[in-house]
């Protein structure tokens, strides 16, 4: 009887693993068609003149574009041993599925990634909750930390920001984060020293976000340093995390020519940049998916 309920249980196992390696080839071929539906909205013709051609430029954007998957992967490295390059590309259709399909499906496209395969987890859903959780949360301090330090010039008014939003923003923040540690014993399922560990690496991943966005924009503008591109990187940040702040980019575009005075520079700077960032997810989403959906029909 022992030997009959092992086989079935077997069974079971790998009946859900096939449900799971079909769920992420119908997600992997979502992110092959977003990825070209994308491919329309890139307009290159408006940006290439001002696209660097040096291979320093390209060798920063690649591991600015890569270091979330990257830091990711060193996290869930930790947790159940992935493999590096399967890994990379399932982390990097996580990052184009949340960009360009719907945020939080790549959460779910990655979970059935874990689910397909018995030498990972049985039980991945509760490490990739609290990687997700501790995203956020270190968001919201370092949102934080970051406005303790530019609240000088944020009360100024000068940036554009009126102070009534900033405050709705700053209490949505708080809020969020004292609900989650209030509840964090129901909400974590990792022990403590792991969760350490990853809100050490996101740490890293919002230091690391901002370091190579200022390295980014001073090798396209050279004129101006890099120290004061990071303040505006920095701020940059501050501006995408607070939630009810209103046309944000009109926003950032303020506080840009406030502390630079390149107005049509900076413009023109963002503009290519989010027309290389969406190129690159159009490249990662085809090359990943397509792997996706290799690695996908030899699970079924």
């Amino acid at each position: 009887m022992a030997a009959s309920a092992a086989a079935a249980s077997d069974e079971g196992q790998g009946n859900a693993r096939r449900v799971f390696a079909f769920l992420g080839l119908l997600l992997s071929i979502a992110v092959v068609l977003a990825a070209a539906f994308a491919y329309r909205d890139l307009k290159w013709q408006t940006v290439e003149a001002m696209v660097p051609r040096t291979w320093t430029f390209w060798v920063a954007f690649t591991i600015y574009y890569l270091q979330g998957p990257l830091l990711e992967w060193i996290i869930f490295r930790r947790l159940w041993h992935i493999p590096f390059l399967s890994g990379i590309l399932a982390l990097t259709r996580k990052l184009v599925s949340n960009e360009l399909v719907l945020g939080y499906l790549g959460e779910a496209q990655f979970y059935a990634w874990t689910r397909a395969r018995a030498n990972l987890t049985s039980a991945p859903f509760g490490a990739i909750k609290d990687v997700a959780i501790l995203s956020a949360l270190t968001g919201n301090g370092a949102t934080l930390v970051m406005l303790v330090f530019a609240w000088p010039i944020v009360a100024s008014g000068s940036l554009g920001m009126p102070l009534k939003d900033v405050f709705l923003s700053l209490s949505v923040v708080l809020a969020t984060s004292c609900v989650i540690l209030i509840l964090r014993k129901k909400l974590f399922s990792l022990d403590r020293r792991e969760l350490w560990f990853i809100t050490f690496i996101h740490v890293i991943r919002t230091i690391a976000f901002i370091v190579l966005s200022a390295m980014l924009w001073h090798l396209v503008l050279p004129d101006v340093g890099l120290g004061l591109w990071m303040v505006l990187a920095t701020l940059r940040m501050l501006v995408s995390r607070l939630p009810l702040i209103p046309n944000k980019d009109i926003v950032f575009a303020g506080i840009a020519v406030f502390l630079l005075g390149h107005d049509l520079e900076i413009a023109a700077l963002m503009t290519m940049m989010a027309v290389i960032t969406l190129g690159a997810h159009v490249v990662a989403g085809i090359v990943s998916g397509l792997a996706g959906l290799v690695e996908s029909q030899r699970s079924t």
